[in-house]
């Protein structure tokens, strides 16, 4: 492992319910110092401060507020996979447009909590490889669940099933990401309704 992999990594995996506790809090904090101040005035000591911790306490657990932010951004990634496993459930059963619109909702949830933090981790994202491994490693897995749906649901009629994925992968990913963590987002609704509309009317043909 690299100096700079090393730098990234958490000092302390938490294995006593008191210490996942203090993690928590330290990634809560964290989440609104860096909103609060940005990165750059998102110091270690601000964010030990918010947490009610020493600046020794939080070092035990990160080493650097990069680390924090990596945390953080995995965390996010973890939400979203969560998210769309459990709407992962009975999928033939509905229409083309209800399947698209449960996804949809879910990309948008999970990305609207809090939008301003969600455009700094955009802005100021590490260059982890155990990061981008996880990025690709979750992209495959989606890429293969939508290619395979897509592939059994009678509404689909696009020929191209691998470029159809992408597309609307890609749709899903970039469509809602700035909108919604830009200074002033999108009605997540509205947002919702058009994205849906825009996939079911391509993926019918």
């Amino acid at each position: 492992m690299s100096s700079d992999q090393r730098r990234l990594q958490p000092r302390k995996q938490p294995r006593q319910v008191r210490a996942e506790l203090t993690r928590r809090r330290i990634l809560d904090a964290a989440a609104h110092v860096f909103t609060e101040y940005g990165y750059a005035a998102g110091t270690t000591n601000r964010i030990a401060e918010r947490a009610r911790i020493s600046i020794g306490s939080l070092y035990q657990y990160f080493p650097n507020k990069d680390a924090i932010l990596l945390e953080l951004l995995n965390q996010h990634l973890e939400d979203g996979r969560v998210a769309l496993a459990t709407r992962q459930q009975g999928e033939q059963a509905r229409s083309l447009d209800e399947v698209l619109r449960v996804f949809v909702r879910a990309q948008v949830e999970n990305h609207q909590h809090d939008p301003r933090l969600l455009r700094l981790m955009m802005q100021q994202v590490p260059n982890a490889p155990a990061l981008m491994d996880r990025i690709a490693r979750y992209e495959r897995e989606n890429f293969d669940y939508f290619r395979d749906l897509f592939r059994r649901h009678p509404e689909v009629r696009v020929t191209d099933l691998d470029t159809a994925t992408r597309l609307v992968l890609s749709a899903m990913h970039f469509f809602v990401h700035p909108l919604v963590a830009e200074p002033e987002p999108v009605d997540p609704a509205r947002l919702e309704n058009e994205i849906v509309a825009m996939l079911t009317r391509y993926l019918k043909g």
